[in-house]
């Protein structure tokens, strides 16, 4: 197709525009996942091999890893402010109720981070070694793998009462779930995957007695087998897997159990309600192919690892991942 000659200049000012803000956003997002190959050329093996070490150690490790990056992605980025402890100027995200006795890990990140400290002083961020070790953590488990793009910067502060408020809650209902993971960009699907993280881990008997006691939609003897570890009252602190049937493995046995009724948050069994949901379809896919379930999975960490990252010149790479330089 031919421009008009008297044209032309509109169209070169507009390309100068487009490409312009192109740039703009471009740049501010993260780069590919050899960002560190000349500056810190063995940060990526340093953090696999003390992921895959700690994992082996003890396998709810992997959830644990897995789960401090969404509880800092999901509280103003992924800029590593879930690491920060208090200080006089801000009360740090560790004591926020979803976090509090609840997060693990912190002793695997320090470990990491005195590594790479050695290795490449100053170069590799917090914020990026959460991401990194949340995708190592679930390959250890047997799950996905995807291409976690870094240059992330940490944060030189943190949020109590974002935290508080942004991570959604084991007792949400649907309609709040999606709109909490809505809030970050999410589609009602990408809240359902990202949900199947439940495949792996534990959680307090505090967080599921009331499902166990009093909730109907769930089946009568896993019910039971998992009162005989949570009582009606006392034993808080008791664990029980998230998912009862294969919980050291990273695949798709989370939504089978939904379609069963053996989801034990009440979060995990509103995504599949008999009688149909919005969510239904979702939970029934993923119960039937492992693959589409870790191809979905990983999309979503990848969207995930993307929110509103630090970049360029902003924000620090902390030397010690609890406090600000």
């Amino acid at each position: 197709m031919a421009f008009h000659s008297s044209n032309t200049n509109n169209y070169f000012s507009l390309f100068l525009f487009i490409s312009t803000l192109l740039f703009g956003i471009s740049s501010s997002q993260l780069s590919s996942s050899n960002f560190y190959d000349s500056s810190c050329p063995k940060a990526l093996s340093i953090i696999k091999s003390a992921v895959t070490s700690a994992v082996a150690k003890e396998h709810r490790m992997g959830a644990s890893l897995l789960r401090l990056h969404f509880h800092d992605c999901f509280v103003n980025g992924c800029d590593a402010s879930v690491l920060l402890d208090d200080t006089p100027t801000f009360t740090g995200e560790k004591t926020a109720s979803p976090n509090l006795n609840s997060l693990r890990g912190f002793d695997v990140i320090d470990n990491i981070k005195s590594q790479l400290e050695s290795a490449c002083p100053g170069i590799v961020s917090c914020a990026d070694i959460l991401a990194v070790a949340a995708r190592d953590s679930v390959v250890s488990l047997g799950g996905p793998s995807w291409n976690v793009g870094l240059g992330r910067r940490d944060s030189t502060s943190a949020s109590k009462d974002a935290a508080t408020k942004d991570i959604p809650s084991p007792l949400l209902d649907l309609s709040a779930l999606i709109t909490a993971f809505s809030n970050k960009g999410f589609t009602t699907q990408e809240m359902v995957v990202l949900s199947g993280a439940h495949t792996t881990g534990q959680a307090r008997c505090q967080i599921f007695r009331g499902r166990i006691y009093n909730e109907s939609n769930i089946d009568t003897n896993f019910a039971t087998s998992v009162k005989s570890n949570c009582p009606s009252s006392g034993g808080d602190s008791n664990l029980t897997a998230l998912d009862v049937t294969t919980n050291v493995l990273f695949d798709n046995a989370y939504f089978k159990n939904l379609v069963n009724n053996k989801g034990l948050l009440h979060s995990d069994q509103q995504l599949f309600i008999s009688g149909g949901s919005t969510t239904n379809s979702f939970v029934t896919n993923y119960s039937n192919s492992y693959s589409a379930f870790f191809a979905d999975f990983a999309s979503a960490m990848v969207k995930m690892g993307n929110l509103t990252p630090l970049t360029g010149t902003t924000g620090q790479i902390r030397a010690n991942c609890t406090k600000v330089n």
